[in-house]
């Protein structure tokens, strides 16, 4: 059996969040190897991508929040705090840029997927739901190495 049939549910977004793997590693490979003035480009499309990503990681949390979770209950509450910092953090970053701002989404995209492993971030999430952000975290934080080493 093919690791996602067609009717598998986990299909569209496996596929998804692949193709959403394709701006991280073209911005990267920008900033190592097109002309200086594209890499500048490059750069800020790396940049203001990765915290619009993050931004969505909390939008996730948020609506998980607001579908499934006791209003007054703890998970509720860790849960809609969580949803907000990675916004938090992609302001800044996007007013910093740079190398700065790389590793400030990097390290919310490794924060997020910290809280997703703890039982309290996985509680209710789909069982596929862990290996795909294993995945796209795995991707993302080496893209955001990349970006971070070629700055520095």
């Amino acid at each position: 059996m093919p690791l996602l049939s067609l009717a598998d549910d986990r299909r569209l977004p496996f596929l998804l969040g692949l193709a959403g793997l394709l701006p991280f590693l073209a911005a990267a490979l920008g900033v190592w190897w097109t002309p200086p003035a594209w890499q500048a480009f490059a750069l800020d499309a790396f940049i203001y991508y990765s915290a619009v990503i993050l931004s969505f990681l909390g939008g996730i949390h948020w609506g998980f929040a607001m579908g499934r979770d006791a209003p007054k209950s703890p998970a509720f509450r860790g849960r809609v705090l969580l949803s907000m910092a990675p916004s938090l953090m992609a302001w800044p970053a996007l007013l910093w840029g740079g190398a700065p701002g790389a590793l400030l989404l990097m390290l919310g995209f490794i924060a997020v997927r910290g809280y997703e492993a703890s039982a309290t971030g996985m509680a209710g999430l789909p069982d596929w739901y862990r290996g795909l952000r294993n995945i796209l975290t795995v991707v993302v934080v080496a893209c955001h190495l990349a970006v971070i080493v070629r700055l520095w």
